[in-house]
């Protein structure tokens, strides 16, 4: 389940919604709906998120929240090292290896990790909107 997906099957639920009566509303398919609450479809489009973000009428904090989740909800990542440290491309490889014997702490305390390290090293950049999530 992507970030996207959980935080959408969440809101659904707790407004006591039917995954076919959400799907019939924002005019998708229910096997879609579903396929994107799972992690099993890619990012939604803006048009989709914002019709979702209508649907739920939810305020301003909330649609932004979607947006960022949205962003960082692609179930197939593609990490690309050409060019450079070698120590980027190991990196690469050992989190696409073992990512699946993480366990959902050990997942939290690499996010914290990586953020403070790109944080760093970036000094006083601008921020990455995924190191806001």
């Amino acid at each position: 389940m992507t970030p996207f997906g959980a935080k959408l099957r969440r809101m659904r639920q707790e407004r006591n919604i039917s995954l076919k009566e959400m799907a019939e509303r924002l005019e998708v398919s229910s096997a879609y709906l579903s396929a994107l609450e799972h992690g099993k479809r890619g990012k939604p489009t803006w048009f989709l998120i914002q019709r979702i973000i209508g649907y739920f009428n939810v305020i301003w904090d909330e649609a932004e929240e979607l947006q960022r989740l949205a962003e960082i909800s692609d179930p197939n990542p593609t990490v690309r090292t050409a060019g450079l440290d070698p120590k980027a491309t190991e990196l690469a490889n050992l989190l696409a290896d073992r990512i699946n014997q993480l366990s959902p702490d050990s997942l939290d305390a690499l996010i914290l990790q990586l953020r403070a390290a790109s944080s760093r090293d970036r000094g006083m950049g601008s921020p990455d909107l995924r190191d806001q999530l």
